[in-house]
């Protein structure tokens, strides 16, 4: 498999959940440091992919006004991150998509580099982050995901089915992972607690 260059991939923000576990908002607008947490990931992407965009479902006007394309979820029933998934691999023009959640706003800034070169040297049509846990198992980290365009219609198919879950999909494709030894990157603002220890200290 050739080399994947920047300008080969396409960054999505993964920001359209439904934040139950934060009360219902909308997760992707809610405050880190004086700014969205779904702006500071494409900020955080900008410098490791070529075009950016955003998954949202609602407030659509306000992700636009981040200055990127923002496509929902094609399907009504919200299954998840790989509706999300499903959208940009639907709508991205470049070779691969890279996605990141909205809630984990200091994930590696090699994120992008390292995937691609898990896929290339694995010939993986999509690669995984992991990082260890405390006791030193590896854990995945399926959201951080780099997929080929053409498992559009494979991941379409999936859904189709009832499944649900990344790794599941991920588990019946030719799948690479790249180990990332800082656990702490991958933290996540599941709650409204979670998003308070995140803060940077002033």
């Amino acid at each position: 498999m050739e080399a994947i260059l920047r300008d080969d991939i396409t960054g999505l923000v993964l920001a359209g959940g439904l934040g139950s576990r934060m009360g219902g908002v909308d997760k992707g607008l809610q405050l880190h440091a004086g700014r969205p947490l779904a702006l500071h990931a494409l900020q955080r992407l900008a410098s490791q992919v070529g075009p950016l965009a955003v998954n949202a479902n609602r407030n659509l006007d306000r992700y636009a006004a981040f200055g990127v394309p923002v496509w929902p979820d094609a399907t009504a029933d919200r299954p998840g991150p790989l509706a999300g998934l499903l959208a940009g691999l639907q709508h991205c023009a470049t070779p691969w998509l890279l996605s990141v959640p909205c809630d984990s706003p200091n994930f590696p800034a090699d994120l992008a580099t390292r995937l691609a070169a898990a896929a290339v040297q694995a010939g993986a049509e999509l690669a995984i982050a992991e990082a260890p846990e405390a006791d030193g198992r590896l854990r995945p980290q399926p959201v951080f995901c780099l997929l080929r365009r053409e498992l559009a219609a494979p991941l379409q198919a999936f859904l189709s089915g009832g499944q649900r879950r990344v790794e599941h999909f991920a588990d019946q494709r030719r799948a690479a992972r790249a180990r990332f030894d800082d656990a702490a990157a991958f933290a996540n603002a599941n709650t409204a607690d979670d998003l308070r220890r995140l803060q940077p200290e002033s």
